[in-house]
């Protein structure tokens, strides 16, 4: 599952039993290493339908991590790109692989529940991170995003479509889910990860809450399932200029 350059077991069990910020400061040095980290092919496949969308000025990567969302960002957004995380070990190995050509780049260190920016940008991305979000702090996470955008700004992400219970990895992410609230229930401080906890419904109502407008566009490069829905898609929030929002699917 790992490269030989990626991480013991040793070293994940340490992660884990970590606070989320400390435990990716340990695991930031082999991160690129790791199944955890965004595929090229998903980056790519977003900046492809975020394109057309634009123009973009100004883009943010929430959460960014290493930085893998900041190659996405640096083909669509023509003045800056800036990167936030709150995981120092993380930035620090951001900093040492910005994309040539890219524009200007910038990294903050900052809990995406508390942004340092206001109406700083058209664009805000984000890849794989919400599985450390707690529902309850969906509102205040939506509200921060917004309060980031320029008034018709984006709020994009990555929807994959859920496994059926009929699929080895349905299981898989309901074992893990269920690990981490056993953990989290012996152990402190809790390292909040859970797969399961973030349903495209409860996303759709609370970005409409917050004054989004909302538009799913399937990824093609991923296919459809059986049924023949997408396998992947790409959700689009256009910052509204009321409170209540809507969406369009």
């Amino acid at each position: 599952m790992f490269s030989p350059e990626g991480p013991t077991l040793r070293e994940l069990a340490v992660q884990a039993l970590s606070s989320v910020e400390h435990g990716y400061d340990l695991l930031a040095p082999k991160f690129d290493h790791t199944p955890f980290r965004t595929p090229g092919p998903l980056l790519e496949s977003v900046a492809k339908a975020l394109a057309p969308l634009g123009p973009y000025e100004d883009g943010l990567d929430l959460c960014c991590g290493t930085g893998a969302g900041v190659d996405a960002l640096a083909g669509i957004c023509r003045r800056r790109v800036t990167g936030v995380d709150f995981s120092a070990g993380m930035l620090d190995v951001a900093r040492r692989r910005v994309p040539a050509g890219a524009p200007d780049v910038s990294w903050v260190r900052a809990d995406a529940r508390a942004l340092p920016f206001t109406a700083a940008c058209d664009l805000v991305v984000s890849f794989g991170a919400f599985g450390h979000f707690l529902p309850r702090e969906l509102p205040g996470l939506f509200a921060q995003v917004r309060s980031a955008l320029r008034p018709g700004g984006h709020f994009a992400f990555p929807v994959l479509a859920p496994p059926r219970p009929s699929h080895p990895a349905y299981w898989t992410l309901l074992g893990f889910d269920a690990v981490m609230r056993v953990r989290n229930a012996l152990w402190r401080p809790p390292f909040v990860m859970y797969y399961r906890a973030f349903r495209l419904g409860d996303i759709l109502r609370e970005l409409g809450h917050a004054g989004f407008t909302v538009d799913l566009y399937a990824l093609p490069e991923f296919g459809r399932r059986s049924d023949g829905g997408p396998r992947a898609r790409l959700l689009v929030a256009r910052r509204a200029q009321t409170a209540a929002g809507s969406v369009n699917s």
